[in-house]
């Protein structure tokens, strides 16, 4: 998960982006061979006829590249949940140059400004993508809930789809909070509060971190954040839902590739608590740290902040694969609070396609396909530099924002308290302003953390691109 994610309305800042690709020699064009064989129809396979089941898709307004798609309908006192994912294996033949390109960039990167995706867009956005009103191959998951919203029954088989609408999030929720929406919306919002309440009784935490906007408005930058509605959480459970389905799914079957996370430190959950008292945060010794983030509002500066602190909680999140039976030490995410893996974006991000057709093989009791099985020892590591590669995109445009927002207040004082302190150099730390919404570097003085802090800003250099502050 990234520390903050940004969107960008401005022309200067564009080309300082388009300059960071280069720079972090990010991929641009798809190899002739790749863009050919992304033109061939779909591989036959043995896809059953599902394209009488109503699904619908929910994302972002501009989004093309559709995973996943889903129908929900009442079952007895109970819930059944129908939920396609993209086929990406129809289209991708193990060895190919699409698939060596596959490998290559493993992950979608995105940029505020564009995304750099993981297969070309005739694929991604169109051929292999869930857009409505278009018959398409997909893994089909039947996954039954009792009235709790606890999982009874799961099963997944390559069916043929055809999604009934594109929704987005704020539609999602104007319908449900006006009564408009029909039963599989409303269905959405019972099971989405359900599976919630189970989050809470695990001891799971989703972390709703805000998207950060930058706007040029008379010639100078302005930043805020933009938090999520309801239906964004809704959405996510069933994506959880689905990933905790297929991790138990392939630990029953004895092979896999699971999403695993180990327990933080006590360490770090103290940091936080240091870090929650910097930004005037109750959080009262009783009171858990899963309790605690669920009580944030996200569209407040503060709990926006902290909520961006806390995704360091999740940097030890890895791929683990196992094989024959061999289960390995650890098979949850501490997150999750239970076995989880990464199986419903395929279409921008590389491990989802492996773990979808570990899934349909143990679903049916069949070996996995050999292109499965001799490129799972690798998979974790390409996956854990591809993650690397995400990450240092996205704190370059976070640099990059930062400095553009802050470029003509060089030698301005600032009001802000000291989030992080260098374990070995406790003159240099990290400074959260007051306003605006930036978190930077600052050096010059002992620093303790959790201080409240006037500091000057000494430096805001797009080229870098780095912001530095020193205190008053």
């Amino acid at each position: 998960m990234p520390r903050r994610r940004i969107r960008v309305t401005d022309v200067p800042l564009r080309a300082a982006f388009a300059a960071l690709r280069t720079e972090l020699g990010v991929p641009s064009d798809f190899p002739p061979e790749a863009l050919s064989e992304a033109e061939r129809p779909p591989r036959p396979g043995a896809h059953a006829d599902a394209t009488d089941v109503p699904l619908f898709t929910i994302d972002p307004p501009a989004s093309t590249d559709l995973d996943q798609a889903m129908h929900l309908a009442r079952r007895g006192t109970g819930y059944r949940l129908r939920y396609a994912i993209a086929d990406v294996a129809a289209f991708v033949d193990p060895g190919s140059a699409l698939d060596a390109e596959t490998h290559r960039r493993v992950l979608t990167l995105y940029f505020p400004d564009t995304r750099v995706p993981l297969h070309p867009p005739l694929l991604s956005e169109g051929a292999a993508s869930l857009l409505p009103d278009q018959v398409r191959p997909a893994a089909l998951w039947t996954i039954d809930l009792d009235a709790e919203g606890r999982t009874t029954a799961a099963d997944v088989r390559r069916a043929l789809v055809r999604s009934r609408a594109r929704l987005d999030y704020e539609g999602v929720q104007r319908a449900v909070d006006s009564g408009t929406a029909e039963e599989p919306l409303r269905l959405l919002g019972e099971v989405g509060a359900l599976r919630e309440r189970l989050e809470v009784e695990r001891g799971g935490i989703s972390l709703r971190v805000p998207e950060q906007e930058v706007v040029e408005r008379n010639g100078t930058y302005e930043l805020t954040y933009r938090a999520g509605v309801p239906a964004d959480g809704w959405n996510a459970q069933i994506s959880l839902l689905t990933g905790m389905a297929a991790a138990e799914l392939m630990l029953a079957y004895g092979t896999g590739v699971l999403r695993t996370l180990p327990a933080a430190p006590d360490g770090a959950v103290g940091r936080l608590r240091r870090t929650a008292q910097a930004l005037h945060i109750d959080w009262p010794h009783h009171v858990s740290y899963a309790a605690l983030i669920r009580s944030l509002d996200p569209g407040t500066p503060s709990h926006a902040a902290f909520l961006q602190e806390c995704t360091t909680l999740l940097r030890g999140a890895g791929y683990t694969v196992f094989r024959d039976g061999v289960l390995p030490d650890i098979t949850t995410h501490a997150a999750v609070a239970a076995p989880y893996a990464h199986c419903t974006a395929p279409l921008r991000r590389l491990a989802d396609r492996y773990a979808s057709e570990i899934c349909l093989a143990a679903a049916v009791g069949q070996p996995v396909p050999e292109w499965v099985g001799a490129a799972l020892d690798a998979l974790p590591g390409r996956m854990s530099e591809g993650g690397r590669r995400a990450g240092t995109v996205e704190r370059a445009c976070v640099d990059l924002v930062e400095a553009a927002l802050l470029k003509d207040r060089v030698g301005e004082v600032f009001d802000g308290w000291v989030v992080d302190v260098d374990e070995h150099r406790p003159t240099v730390g990290t400074v959260q302003l007051e306003t605006p919404a930036v978190i930077g570097r600052v050096e010059g003085a002992e620093l303790e953390l959790g201080e409240r802090l006037r500091v000057r800003l000494t430096e805001a250099d797009l080229v870098a691109p780095k912001i530095r502050f020193a205190p008053v």
